[in-house]
């Protein structure tokens, strides 16, 4: 499977962190026909009573309108999607060459599922989204010529 390697918008919302709180976010944009590829939640490291959740994708009138009745608002954080083949080392070899060119992550979730990976990139600005992109695809495209 070739990397891809998209831009994203996180829908995001800060609240309570209490029982029930994810699924009331979630309710309406479900009840909306919303299906998303990416859904975090997280509390606040040392205000543990504060959580948020961030969502992506949310497009379409009805669930753009969902998004935004249940207080979600897109991010602004400059976010990109990146899948493809898992293979060892490649999470250094990507945080090596973000590294070597001066990028800071914001954030970063990634997972593995059998041979295939997963992994969200939050970064501090569009251009450092954009040289991301260049070099996750450099160095995925140069280990598969390796082979």
């Amino acid at each position: 499977m070739p990397v891809t390697v998209k831009k994203a918008v996180l829908w995001r919302r800060e609240l309570d962190n209490r029982p029930g709180a994810l699924a009331g976010v979630l309710e309406p944009l479900v009840r909306a026909g919303a299906n998303f590829q990416i859904a975090m939640g997280y509390r606040f490291p040392g205000n543990e009573s504060r959580a948020a959740v961030e969502l992506a994708p949310v497009t379409g009138k009805k669930s753009t309108s969902a998004a935004q009745g249940a207080g979600l608002q897109p991010s602004s954080i400059p976010t990109l999607v990146v899948t493809g083949d898992d293979r060892p080392g490649l999470g250094y070899a990507l945080a090596q060459g973000m590294a070597d060119a001066g990028i800071n992550l914001a954030f970063l979730v990634a997972q593995v599922l059998g041979r295939k990976y997963s992994a969200i990139f939050g970064f501090e600005s569009e251009a450092d989204a954009d040289r991301a992109a260049a070099i996750i695809k450099r160095a995925t495209a140069a280990k598969r010529r390796r082979k």
